[in-house]
């Protein structure tokens, strides 16, 4: 990004709860962990020891998603997977996913990422219903026994899975959106591919957070949505609510997304 003029026009902070409607497995370092010979531990807070839900986990999966949904070609090994990466400018410009997600620093045609996802934390709620009412086989979280049998031997393998039981709330979680102005920065386009964030909230709900998700876990729900915007000018005051106080669900959003982008266009002074 040598010698471009980008500025800021705004932040979008969306925070909403997440409910395990399943149980939930984000798996963690299995290296020094000897907890009752569970062959997949979730990770867990060092501080508090509780199962958080890592905002690098949350974004890829989105953004993993929305790739799939656009269609886009997976072209970048990361590990042992593939991910999409725009590697042309004009390509670029128009792709909503390497706009909001981001693309390597690198390409010298890229601009910031316009997505920020925090870590999220188990609410103080639900970690005391664990502490205190739920029988839980382990701190927090259960113990889900899976077994797979060899097809040529017929030998059963049990294997022991670590989950956060169905029911538990992480929240809140924050999302920040950004929207520049600038050399290959455009506000009215920023604005409009809010979208694209709230499509892969959808296709989350849709799909599953973290592992096993195939085999029942990982189904979750986001529920109440509230939206604010801090704006370039007076940036320091209290954030503008966006819509209406809170959304109890992501239908309730979308049906009031064209009024909340109507709202940010009006607070940045863009059209």
């Amino acid at each position: 990004m040598a010698n471009k003029t980008i500025q800021l026009q705004g932040h979008v902070f969306i925070t909403f709860e997440i409910e395990a409607v399943t149980g939930l497995h984000i798996g963690g370092s299995e290296t020094g962990i000897e907890i009752g010979g569970v062959d997949k531990t979730v990770i867990r807070d060092k501080l508090t020891n509780r199962p958080y839900i890592p905002g690098s986990s949350l974004k890829g999966k989105m953004r993993s998603l929305l790739e799939k949904y656009h269609g886009k070609v997976q072209n970048r090994r990361i590990g042992q997977g593939y991910i999409h990466t725009c590697d042309k400018e004009a390509d670029y410009a128009g792709c909503s996913v390497c706009q909001v997600y981001g693309v390597p620093g690198e390409l010298d045609f890229g601009t910031p990422t316009r997505l920020v996802v925090r870590d999220v934390q188990m609410t103080a709620k639900s970690a005391d219903e664990l502490e205190r009412v739920a029988r839980t086989d382990l701190p927090y979280t259960e113990v889900k026994v899976e077994v797979s049998i060899d097809r040529v031997t017929s030998a059963a393998n049990p294997r022991q899975m670590e989950r956060v039981p169905a029911g538990t709330v992480f929240g809140p979680a924050e999302l920040v959106y950004s929207i520049y102005r600038g050399d290959g920065c455009d506000p009215e386009k920023d604005v409009a591919r809010l979208q694209t964030v709230v499509e892969g909230m959808q296709l989350l709900e849709d799909d599953y957070l973290g592992g096993l998700g195939s085999r029942g876990s990982g189904k979750v729900k986001l529920r109440d949505i509230r939206l604010s915007l801090r704006g370039q000018n007076g940036y320091l005051a209290e954030p503008q609510t966006l819509g209406k106080a809170s959304y109890p669900d992501l239908a309730a959003l979308i049906a009031d997304l064209s009024t909340i982008q109507g709202q940010i266009r009006t607070a940045l002074k863009l059209g």
